[in-house]
């Protein structure tokens, strides 16, 4: 199993393929990780948000009224994770010892959202707890509910039995701007209530192009340490207009750079996890990548930003459109699209059947089409910590096969994603898969003790086996 470089603490998120895309022409960029951390019913409508434009304040900003509007709202989160040294199947494939029964204690932050007890948090925050205990600034304290999590956006959604609680309202990060003022607020390193101020620096930030997992973080010079991840990212207003997840830094410590899920994804994840039990993911249907100096001179554009279209899938809401392969898509609902994460991004804020309004180049002349967004198909084999979608004709022949599934995301920490990530399961307990319906049709037709055999290809094109008991 491949190692980390050294200057990562944490992975960084675990991705889903949102727009079912990869990247196309990218170009390097730093790799970033997860903040570590130190040792130690209702529906959505019910969800407080201000939309209001964000004021300029330049210079003469006072954060004294944003600090004590959120600082009451942000709480400190301590997960207790407890290890059976139950062995892991992946350790007798790849090699490896049997852990040892232990707890481990971690600690982080959380924002209250609503006054009924809502708290959304970093997914890596939670993750493997067995307790969780909730701490608010005047030391109150509550045992919280896990309500739903989201690995591939490292958000995750708590509820303590309270009423009456300080809360953030969420701000639209669609209006954040370059040079905006913010406030981190959270607990680093166990401090409680530690309020930092910054710049957002950038947006729509993609930590590692390179991996083919959509990201479109805030990028902001708050100091953010450990002990911040899930804690709030606020404007002047004292609106949430992000969740602080990760650093970039060869120590572990704040360097400069820290980034943070928009809020109005992390606020459109948790309202899916209320009102669906789980994240509706809308695509446009396109696989495509960022216009790069090495795009405009290889294809011959006349554009150097945008998101090229390489590939539109059949029946999708971009067909329907009538957009089409080279063309190059500028604007979403009048945003801008400079770069994949643009992209993403935004889509990552909408749900199935939702309409935008695309706006594209091709032939030189700019068009626009409305887009009815379709839905991500996937299927998540909880026992083994897998979710596998359906794979394109594309993807079927790069690995040799006419049939299978892709293995889009790996659910839980012990499994090498770098591993398995991409391949194609061509059978489940020896009947072979199509397409998910395929996968869900066999997982529930075996008893609850049988094994759970998966057949895959690696990239020499060897069919591999491993054994789930």
């Amino acid at each position: 199993m491949k190692k980390l470089a050294s200057l990562l603490i944490v992975s960084v998120l675990g991705g889903a393929l949102t727009l079912g895309s990869y990247k196309l022409f990218l170009e390097e960029e730093e790799i970033s990780s997860n903040l570590p951390l130190p040792s130690t019913e209702e529906t959505s409508n019910f969800i407080p948000a201000n939309y209001a434009e964000n004021r300029s304040y330049g210079t003469n900003a006072d954060f004294t009224e944003a600090a004590e509007k959120t600082v009451h709202a942000v709480v400190h989160v301590k997960n207790v994770a407890v290890f059976n040294g139950a062995r892991n199947p992946f350790e007798f494939y790849y090699g490896g010892g049997r852990s040892e029964g232990k707890a481990v204690q971690g600690a982080g932050s959380g924002v209250i959202i609503t006054p009924d007890g809502y708290i959304v948090t970093n997914n890596h925050v939670i993750e493997g707890a067995s307790e969780l205990e909730v701490t608010l600034n005047n030391n109150q304290t509550y045992t919280a509910e896990v309500i739903g999590t989201d690995k591939a956006s490292d958000i995750a959604l708590l509820k303590v039995d309270a009423e009456g609680l300080e809360y953030i309202p969420f701000g639209n990060s669609n209006n954040v701007k370059l040079g905006e003022w913010v406030l981190a607020v959270g607990n680093p390193f166990n401090l409680k209530s530690t309020v930092t101020a910054g710049i957002v620096s950038a947006k729509a930030r993609d930590l590692n192009p390179a991996d083919a997992i959509p990201q479109s973080f805030i990028q902001t010079d708050a100091a953010i340490n450990p002990g911040n991840s899930g804690g709030a990212l606020v404007n002047i207003n004292g609106e949430l207009i992000g969740i602080n997840t990760a650093i970039t830094s060869k120590t572990g410590s704040y360097v400069g750079y820290a980034f943070a899920v928009p809020s109005n994804n992390a606020r459109k994840i948790v309202e899916d996890i209320m009102e669906y039990g789980d994240v509706q993911q809308g695509i446009l249907g396109i696989k495509g990548g960022s216009v790069t100096p090495r795009a405009v001179k290889e294809l011959g554009l006349n554009t150097t930003q945008g998101v090229y279209v390489a590939v539109v899938s059949p029946g999708s809401g971009a067909e329907n459109a009538g957009i089409k392969e080279n063309d190059i898509i500028r604007k979403i609902d009048n945003i801008q699209i400079n770069k994949f994460s643009d992209l993403t991004g935004y889509i990552n804020s909408k749900r199935p059947n939702d309409q935008v309004e695309v706006t594209f180049l091709r032939d030189g002349r700019e068009r626009e089409v409305t887009v009815t967004l379709t839905k991500y198909e996937s299927y998540r084999i909880k026992s083994i910590g897998l979710e596998v979608a359906n794979a394109s004709k594309e993807e079927l022949r790069g690995y040799n096969t006419e049939h299978g599934v892709k293995i889009n995301q790996i659910l839980r920490n012990d499994i090498p994603a770098d591993e398995l990530a991409g391949k194609i399961i061509t059978e489940i307990n020896n009947k072979k898969v199509h397409n998910i319906k395929d996968v869900e049709r066999v997982i529930e037709d075996k008893r609850s003790s049988d094994p759970i055999v998966v057949t895959f290809i690696d990239e020499s094109g060897e069919k591999q086996r491993i054994v789930w008991r």
